[in-house]
């Protein structure tokens, strides 16, 4: 027997994310809402709660795509339908696993049926399931991108269409999108993050008494979740009664000139992309209006809306923090002019239509604070600041000569002091550019991506075999091939030919993988120099770039003084990635053996968790070693363990100056790699190449490079 679902009015606290919640369900159009929060923070538990608030649907008896009775889908699978009376049932909330695959998404179809019979045998998948429901997605930013390519063109189109080799099959797919997500787990490509109308960001309390009552409440649904339900079942009643009357309010709402533009100000103000931002803040502003008894939408409504519809809009490059600046959301508004005829605002934006308390009354319901003319709305709260990464060791200060320290690069010793151990304060990032693909060499089947060479489900054909399960992706000539050779023996009359399983070929298709791509980067004496750390932070970040437009997963490894420190596990958060980067300081001895030592031991651990995924070592480093007995040679053994291990990699030249000793040449004949300078890195420099990362020929000049390395 399945346990009772938590109830909505049992939540304690997130005001935004249960006002943004019951918005889409008195609006459906307002489009579906994004969660983001760190882990632990119920955004599930709220989302799953809101299925028991939704009105029941009335679809046709017997359909299995809930067509509307009242206007039945023409093209529906089971259709033709005439219009007459239907079935009233709950709507549905359908949870999108991560790793689903296509069939149980958008439904698959039986080609040998299609084949031999001429026979349409399709079973619906998850779209099917919710249409004029609730899709949601948990983790919705680890998706595979043919799933989200896939959710994309059914929100756009509201249908659905699976094709499989001439054969199509088309059914409406009118969804409500709704997706947590974690984003230390990495970001949401930008055409699926505009498709959620409004997003919420959620942290846990850090008030005592609130988590007490989290803890009380969840304690006692765990210990018998039939009672818990029972104890709210009067609190959600109420609510739902709520929804209903607002939903019956949302057609006499009137959204005057004013309002609309104070909507078009705002946007225009926050310069976001297309025209999807005012409407669906202009749909949020209706709702607000009808969730709080009024037919008049008000400036608070509109501002309101803003700060729910707009800071996930405002995100103009992959590292930037999603937010919206309140102060000058409300300049924006009162240079606008308010809106027509704007009435007293609501004593009490707790009280429903009939003037009733909030199910959880004026402190906690949704009317609450976080409900309109409230504080709140869709800001990014304000939690403990993110902790600064592991220190690398204590950095030992080292006498240097030659070109092995500040002054060698041109910098004058007071104007970048070091501090105890030689430290230096971190410099920011040069400005980032587009860099040259750096491929792994060879096939993988790793997670799809856009980085190396793979055979994956989607790409261009290169072969046919038998299929490994269920037939996805039918090769039609190699099926025929197959079957044409037995149409004798198996009696065929008549044009079809006579298909059995046996002859069913699947195809075999090549595409990109995403890989794990590891940075070791060199933070130590040697590239303090403002000017030389601040190009190596840009072309790490604009590597970073490079892995979040290619799907990859990051992680980093810093070396200075007496270690090398994990400074980020490997994750799919680029931004993780770049602010770790932008706190890097600098500072003591070069350990670069201890570097590629810690790569080593991280990407042995991540085979085993991962062994599909191919990993790419990018060395960042002028190829300097120091500190201890024979750095040189010990560095020399850790780059030929990895080597030895198969590990594809590329070192990033960053020496400077007008005389250079060539080091990191030879650390990279050492790894079999591929060198690159910083110049070499820009895609638009004339000597950058696209091309895989594969062992650099044995040519006099890589020759002298790595003797010259050994011999520093």
């Amino acid at each position: 027997m399945t346990a009772a679902p938590y109830p909505f009015t049992a939540l304690v606290g997130m005001a935004d994310l249960r006002l943004a919640l019951l918005l889409n369900a008195v609006s459906p159009a307002v489009g579906g809402v994004l969660v983001r929060g760190e882990k632990g923070t119920a955004k599930s538990t709220a989302v799953r709660a809101l299925a028991a608030l939704l009105p029941g649907i009335d679809v046709v008896p017997g359909c299995r795509f809930s067509c509307d009775p009242a206007a039945p889908d023409p093209r529906c699978p089971d259709g033709p339908h005439e219009p007459g009376s239907g079935t009233l049932r709950p709507a549905r909330m359908v949870e999108l696993p991560v790793g689903a695959s296509e069939d149980r998404l958008v439904g698959a179809l039986d080609i040998e049926r299609a084949l031999s019979d001429g026979v349409k045998a399709f079973e619906p998948g998850l779209l099917a399931d919710a249409h004029r429901g609730v899709l949601y997605v948990d983790e919705v930013n680890l998706l595979h991108d043919h799933l989200i390519d896939l959710l994309l063109d059914a929100a756009a189109m509201g249908a659905s269409y699976v094709e499989r080799e001439g054969v199509s099959v088309r059914h409406a797919a009118r969804f409500l999108l709704v997706g947590t997500m974690n984003p230390e787990e990495g970001e949401l490509r930008p055409q699926l993050l505009d498709r959620f109308g409004l997003t919420v960001e959620v942290a846990a309390s850090r008030d005592t008494d609130e988590r007490v009552e989290v803890v009380r409440r969840r304690l006692a649904y765990d210990e018998d979740p039939a009672a818990f339900a029972v104890r709210w079942a009067d609190e959600e009643g109420t609510l739902r009664e709520r929804v209903a009357a607002a939903r019956a309010l949302l057609p006499h709402v009137r959204l005057g000139d004013g309002a609309l533009r104070q909507i078009a100000a705002v946007c225009a103000a926050f310069e976001v992309d297309g025209m999807r931002a005012d409407i669906v803040t202009a749909r949020t502003a209706t709702a607000l209006a009808a969730w709080a008894g009024r037919t008049e939408v008000t400036t608070e409504d509109v501002r309101q809306a803003a700060l729910l519809s707009l800071p996930h809009r405002r995100r103009r490059a992959p590292f930037d923090a999603p937010g919206l600046d309140e102060d000058k959301l409300d300049e924006v508004l009162r240079e606008s002019g308010g809106a027509d005829d704007d009435p007293e605002p609501d004593p009490d934006p707790g009280d429903g239509p009939e003037g009733q308390e909030g199910p959880d009354g004026p402190d906690e319901g949704p009317g609450g604070p976080g409900g309109p003319g409230g504080p709140g709305g869709g800001q990014p709260p304000q939690g403990a600041p993110e902790q600064a990464p592991p220190q690398t060791g204590p950095s030992v200060p080292e006498q240097r000569t030659g070109s092995d320290g500040p002054e060698a690069a041109g910098e004058t010793p007071g104007a970048n002091a070091a501090g105890p151990g030689g430290e230096r304060a971190a410099v920011g990032a040069a400005e980032p550019f587009r860099t040259r693909r750096l491929d792994v060499p060879g096939l993988g089947e790793g997670a799809a991506g856009r980085r190396s060479r793979a055979r994956t489900a989607h790409g261009r054909t290169t072969g046919a075999r038998r299929p490994r399960g269920t037939l996805a992706k039918l090769h039609l000539s190699a099926t025929v091939r197959a079957a044409a050779p037995h149409q004798r023996a198996r009696g065929r009359q008549g044009p079809g030919l006579v298909v059995r399983r046996d002859d069913l070929r699947e195809a075999v298709r090549e595409g990109r993988e995403g890989n794990l791509v590891l940075f070791v980067v060199d933070a130590s004496g040697s590239m303090a120099a403002r000017k030389r750390m601040s190009a190596v932070k840009g072309a790490v970040l604009s590597l970073l770039l490079d892995a979040y437009q290619r799907r990859d997963k990051v992680g980093l490894i810093t070396f200075r003084g007496a270690e090398a420190a994990l400074t980020l596990p490997p994750t799919s958060s680029v931004d993780a990635g770049a602010a770790r980067l932008e706190r890097l300081p600098t500072g003591g001895r070069t350990p670069l053996a201890a570097g590629l030592l810690k790569a080593r031991e991280v990407l042995r651990i991540e085979r085993l968790r991962d062994p599909s995924r191919r990993p790419l070592l990018v060395v960042v480093t002028d190829g300097r070693a120091t500190g201890g007995p024979d750095p040189v040679a010990r560095a020399g053994r850790a780059a030929r363990l990895l080597a030895d291990d198969g590990v594809a990699s590329v070192v990033v030249d960053c020496e400077s100056g007008p005389v250079r000793l060539g080091l990191a040449g030879g650390l990279a004949r050492e790894l079999r790699g591929t060198p690159v300078t910083l110049d070499e890195l820009r895609a638009d420099s004339m000597t950058a190449l696209v091309r895989d990362v594969r062992t650099a020929p044995d040519t006099r000049t890589a020759r002298t490079a790595r003797k010259t390395w050994r011999a520093a």
